[in-house]
């Protein structure tokens, strides 16, 4: 028994409760989704993704990623993926419905695990759980970014990608969505850098460049904004009004598709209707 009259033993037993205890490991073939937690991980058992028929103005962009996806779950060569760009045009959405799609096609052979930024200190920890399961993973990290003072974080991204001795395993792909192609922010200042400018812009740039597969989303035209209200509007048979529409996003100051979702949530709350 510990003397817990001994100051040692107490700071002992106090340091022991503040180390993160491991987590309760998921069945790893059962659930169509997980999150990792940092030491540990939770099961989801249903993927609220939106179907693929109804992501509007990112026809090449679903393309791309529906197909390495589905390679992927095949067990065939496939790409790690960037999805970048503007916010609210179905990167995350995207990413799901194509993982959700394959699941049909292929059953019990591809999951997602969404990694937080704030648990991205553990992922070689769940790279070593992952690589011991027979069933491909694809991983998730949504709206990343990194400071400017943050040198490790991007460091750590390229040795996962390739070339690190902490590289994810061969059932392993990484999927991560930002704003910024470049994922790390970039200053004007780089461009007058005295010491060899091109060196820094490249650096940074050569995070990207490390994704086989980097898909780019751009700004929601107006036409673009209404055809998939009409297809949202459509599939859940509900009456809306394109001049009210247009007001919608004039009041929120942006057209995009997750602004289109608002707005079809706010026709089928005036209706009573759930969706």
């Amino acid at each position: 028994m510990t003397d817990q009259s001994d100051p040692l033993a107490r700071i002992a037993a106090t340091l022991e409760r503040l180390v993160p205890q491991p987590g309760p490991k998921p069945d790893w073939q059962e659930f169509p989704a997980y999150v990792w937690t940092g030491n540990g991980a939770r099961a989801v058992e249903r993927l609220g993704a939106p179907r693929l028929d109804l992501l509007r103005a990112i026809d090449d962009q679903k393309s791309t990623v529906v197909s390495n996806v589905l390679r992927f779950a095949q067990g065939h060569a496939a790409h790690d993926m960037l999805l970048w760009g503007s916010r609210g045009m179905g990167k995350s959405a995207l990413l799901q419905s194509g993982i959700a799609f394959a699941q049909i096609e292929h059953p019990g052979r591809i999951a997602l695990v969404q990694v937080p930024q704030e648990a991205l200190a553990g992922i070689t920890g769940l790279f070593t759980e992952l690589g011991q399961i027979d069933r491909q993973f694809l991983v998730f990290i949504d709206d990343l970014g990194f400071e400017d003072n943050d040198g490790n974080g991007p460091r750590q991204l390229r040795s996962w990608l390739e070339g690190g001795v902490e590289a994810r395993p061969a059932n392993v792909r990484l999927a991560v969505t930002s704003n910024r192609r470049a994922i790390v922010p970039r200053r004007h200042a780089e461009q007058d850098d005295p010491v060899n400018p091109r060196d820094a812009l490249d650096d940074k740039l050569a995070l990207a460049d490390r994704f086989g597969l980097s898909i780019g989303f751009h700004n929601c035209s107006q036409e673009d904004y209404l055809d998939i209200i009409a297809h949202y509007a459509q599939a859940y048979d509900l009456s809306w009004n394109r001049s009210d529409a247009l007001e919608w996003s004039r009041r929120r100051g942006a057209r995009s598709g997750r602004i289109a979702w608002h707005y079809i949530v706010e026709l089928a709350g005036r209706t009573g209707q759930e969706i």
